[in-house]
């Protein structure tokens, strides 16, 4: 028995079997490394520019002010550098839970207050410094102002050496003021909600915009157990948001063809009323197209047209009134309507079977129709949608969606 060489194993391989290597384009650790790219921004350019004018002109005011506020006696700073990512936070993320004034500020202060007392009471530096940044951020957590930057200020107030109070209020909590007041007004100037509230109290009776409540996001929030960068209300109008558009989506994409009805009860122009009568009876429909030879739409007769016809808009006499509209009178002269043609709606909307459904809501919601034909090739008759198929469709698109 013959051994196969290793070409030879390789060259027996199907094309589709072939494994790609480790380090090609589809190998696992590529993946993995395109996964750490951060996906696209979905802001414009007007809004990148608010951002970025926002930020710098928030550091000048607060610049300027810490600035002409310093003590010439006393020289000292009079600007802490983790502003420059609290200014990222206010003027990039307003509505960020960690970019709102309490945050901050109290997060701030907190925090090179911690900061402070671990420089002046901790001894070793190595020591000193994680404590700061470790109980800086418990105190925020415990205060509800947790903002990245303020890890930073406790930070820098270990490596400067800070160990008096007063680098506290200035130039830490005034800075942090200033920039928090700059980031109300210009925020509001340019059309953003800030301060962006957090706990938006639900109106009395409101019912439900979204499938998603409240009690059900508070159970995932519970299950996914981390710090959220996006306010309550923010995430409740996204999903509400996204669901609105996947219903318009599926909505757009579903035409009359998918949702009519094929099993067609016609009349023709000369079918005797009581035969129509009948069939409308006989099949529990409200309305019967009347088509001519080639099966063209050429009017529609309904439950209602029998009644104009019949005066049953006067209750006595009912059973009376309607036989003797549909009876047939067997005369050659009639003084009554004898066929559908003598009765029938002949101004009939319609729809191509290609159309859309979403442009057939307004003839039912607004023109009181309750049956639209659906036309086919050559203007023939294909189908019937009525508004339970619409409102079927509604429902199917929303369960999707």
């Amino acid at each position: 028995m013959s051994r196969s060489s290793p070409l030879n194993a390789h060259a027996d391989r199907k094309a589709g079997d072939v494994s790609p290597s480790p380090a090609g384009p589809s190998s696992p650790l590529w993946a993995w490394l395109r996964a750490l790219w951060p996906a696209p921004l979905a802001i414009d350019t007007a809004e990148r520019l608010r951002v970025v004018c926002g930020a710098g002109l928030g550091i000048a005011i607060t610049a300027w002010l810490g600035l002409l506020l310093q003590s010439g006696a006393t020289p000292g700073p009079w600007l802490v550098a983790p502003l420059g990512a609290t200014a990222v936070l206010v003027f990039g993320v307003p509505n960020s839970p960690m970019a709102q004034p309490w945050p901050v500020v109290g997060g701030t202060a907190l925090s090179a207050l911690v900061g402070v007392v671990c420089a002046r009471w901790v001894a070793a530096p190595l020591l000193a410094l994680s404590l700061a940044v470790a109980l800086a951020i418990a105190l925020m957590l415990a205060t509800r102002s947790l903002h990245p930057p303020g890890g930073a200020a406790a930070l820098t107030a270990v490596l400067a050496g800070q160990t008096d109070f007063r680098f506290v209020l200035f130039p830490v909590l005034l800075n942090a003021l200033v920039l928090a007041l700059a980031g109300v007004f210009y925020n509001r100037a340019t059309g953003r909600r800030y301060p962006h509230p957090q706990l938006v109290p639900k109106a009395a009776g409101g019912a439900e915009k979204s499938w998603v409540s409240e009690g059900d996001l508070n159970a995932v929030l519970a299950r996914y157990n981390q710090v959220l960068d996006v306010s309550r209300d923010d995430l409740q109008a996204l999903i509400e948001q996204a669901e609105l558009h996947a219903y318009r989506r599926k909505l757009a994409d579903i035409r009359c063809a998918d949702i009519m009805s094929r099993d067609l009860v016609t009349a023709e122009y000369g079918t005797p009323l009581q035969d129509a009568w009948a069939l409308l009876r006989q099949h529990r429909i409200k309305a019967l197209p009347v088509v001519d030879r080639a099966f063209r739409v050429i009017g529609i007769v309904t439950l209602a047209d029998f009644m104009r016809e019949a005066d049953l808009d006067l209750h006595e006499g009912f059973d009376r009134k309607l036989r003797a509209l549909i009876r047939w009178s067997r005369t050659v002269h009639s003084n009554k309507p004898e066929v559908v043609g003598q009765i029938m709606s002949r101004t009939v909307r319609v729809a191509s079977a290609e159309r859309h459904i979403v442009d057939l809501v307004p003839l039912f919601s607004d023109t009181g129709h309750h049956h639209i034909p659906i036309l086919g090739d050559k203007e023939k008759l294909v189908g019937i949608i009525t508004q339970s198929d619409l409102v079927r469709a509604l429902c199917r698109a929303g369960d999707a969606a």
